[in-house]
């Protein structure tokens, strides 16, 4: 067990009547260090934890300085908000009636931390003769209710009923992405039961650009963007980067810093407005290579440079986390053109959710995807019109392995067949079925290396590849081999495993060398 060294509490008033004064002003109980104490956890597994006076850091201070109704954090690691939150939340309940105060963690195990090591740590911790006047009347594993003033302090994984004047949802990014049920019943419950003159604290370290936690911020940030004030229902945008904090240096003597890490960080500089040393580069070089195996997109996740950054990679359990990488690091997403040539499509079809079709033209051994389409609730005429409205030539469509199968709702016709008569003169081929789904997986990830896509025209496409992801298994506590059809990235990712397959088996080039679109003759006008 680790040993824990304790640094003494700043000296309480001795006259009665200072005390008093001092106990009634908020910004003396926070900022002093008389009252409250925090545990602060080496920085390495072996380094002692110890215990000190809280005093806000910088990060801190300027959030409590911009403190609002409703707060939405996109952090940096360990630059300790849980912990602030903690604190406010306590002395608002010690030193005002009647007040609820709630703290949401993604699991209980985490929950019971914070109640225990920030909450009940930081009451039991205060001067005996302070903690005299707020006996608890409760005192369980996730509350503490004080009995001179029927205020509490809760932690647990979903706080609701009755109203929360004061609520913080620490790593909402995390329980979006894997407990998406959870997340729902926050923001149906939890978000409702704040009054608009209480105070909702939403943080969390981002989690792919997908999910309430990623659409909040968006809304957020373009707020910032109006430049107009904020109503009490509006969430103001906190953003805190890595290279804010003080800690987050080393001596540079020694680290080999690569000529494209520091095009990076001068990209950050001009972006940001700020200035990046040569301490603070190589600490960052330092903790990417050490503590996440050169993995870029995990520091963009976790110790973002800007806003856009945090969430430019999904988390783990992402199907093409690398791929998208490489193919953004080789220029693979940028503007082009369409050319002069048949356009091929590759679908997914659905009929109870949605159809994403992919748009490609080739070019001396490039495929080049210049849209994509997709939309739900729509029967097979919409696509049919969309595809003529788009006024393409077309080569050929290719359609899952499901397209041939006879549907006696749809009159005994299979999908290829109702969709030739509905596009007479168009070739449509079906794709053959992959046994296993990681083997078109690996067909992606294969194909994907000369592939290029447009930069607007296929946006939603590439934030389905981005974000398609395998299914959190909350009981095994992993990710398995299933894709996560929660977050609407399925149509994207399925539609473009069609394209790989077709590649694979030779079917595009075969399409492409056999291509004998003729316009259909124009409709009789007297029908």
């Amino acid at each position: 067990m680790k040993r824990v060294n304790t640094a003494p509490l700043n000296a309480l008033p001795t006259s009665a009547e200072e005390l008093e004064r001092c106990l009634a002003d908020p910004e003396w109980r926070i900022f002093s260090g008389c009252l409250y104490q925090i545990i602060v956890k080496g920085e390495n597994e072996d380094d002692e934890d110890f215990v000190m006076p809280f005093r806000p850091n910088a990060a801190q201070m300027r959030f409590i300085r911009r403190l609002w109704h409703r707060n939405l954090i996109l952090k940096a690691r360990q630059l300790g908000f849980t912990t602030l939150i903690a604190i406010l939340w306590l002395d608002h309940a010690l030193f005002n009636a009647n007040q609820r105060c709630g703290m949401i963690a993604q699991d209980r195990e985490t929950a019971e931390a914070i109640f225990r090591d920030k909450v009940k740590f930081a009451y039991d911790k205060l001067p005996e003769e302070i903690r005299e006047r707020f006996p608890l009347a409760r005192d369980s594993t996730k509350e503490l209710l004080f009995k001179h003033n029927n205020s509490s302090v809760r932690v647990a994984t979903s706080v609701r009923g009755g109203t929360i004047h004061r609520l913080h949802v620490s790593e909402f990014g995390k329980i979006c992405a894997k407990f998406p049920h959870k997340a729902e019943e926050v923001i149906s419950g939890s978000f409702q039961a704040v009054p608009l003159s209480g105070i909702t604290v939403v943080e969390s370290t981002a989690e792919g650009a997908t999910g309430e936690f990623y659409e909040m911020s968006k809304r957020a940030q373009a707020l910032v963007a109006k430049k107009e004030p904020l109503t009490p229902a509006e969430y103001r945008f906190h953003f805190y980067a890595w290279w804010q904090e003080p800690a987050y240096t080393i001596d540079p003597a020694g680290i080999y810093i690569t000529a494209e890490q520091h095009d990076y960080f001068a990209a950050i500089e001009q972006a940001m407005g700020c200035k990046i040393d040569m301490g603070q580069r190589a600490w960052y070089v330092e903790k990417m290579r050490n503590d996440f195996s050169g993995k870029e997109e995990i520091m963009w996740r976790e110790y973002p440079s800007t806003p856009e950054e945090a969430f430019q990679q999904s988390t783990a359990g992402n199907y093409y986390a690398k791929d998208m990488v490489l193919l953004r690091k080789r220029g693979g997403i940028k503007d082009v053109p369409v050319l002069d040539d048949v356009v091929f499509t590759f679908w997914d079809i659905g009929r109870s959710d949605g159809c994403g079709i992919w748009f490609m033209q080739a070019l001396r051994g490039e495929d080049r995807f210049i849209s994509y389409y997709e939309e739900h609730n729509q029967d097979l005429r919409h696509y049919a019109r969309m595809l003529q409205e788009r006024g393409y030539v077309y080569g050929a469509h290719f359609l899952p392995h499901d397209a041939d199968h006879k549907r006696l709702s749809d009159f005994n016709h299979s999908t290829r067949e109702q969709l030739q008569a509905l596009l007479p003169g168009h070739t449509f081929h079906v794709v053959p079925r992959v046994t296993e789904l990681m083997t078109g997986i690996y067909l992606v990830r294969k194909h994907i290396k000369n592939a290029y896509f447009d930069l607007n025209g296929t946006k939603e496409g590439i934030n389905a590849l981005d974000n398609y992801k395998k299914k959190w298994s909350q009981s095994e506590g992993r990710f398995i081999d299933e894709p996560d059809k929660s977050n609407g990235a399925t149509e994207g990712a399925d539609s473009f495993r069609q394209w790989a397959q077709a590649k694979e088996l030779g079917m595009i080039e075969s399409a492409s060398s056999m291509s004998t679109y003729q316009e259909p003759p124009p409709p009789d006008w007297r029908l």
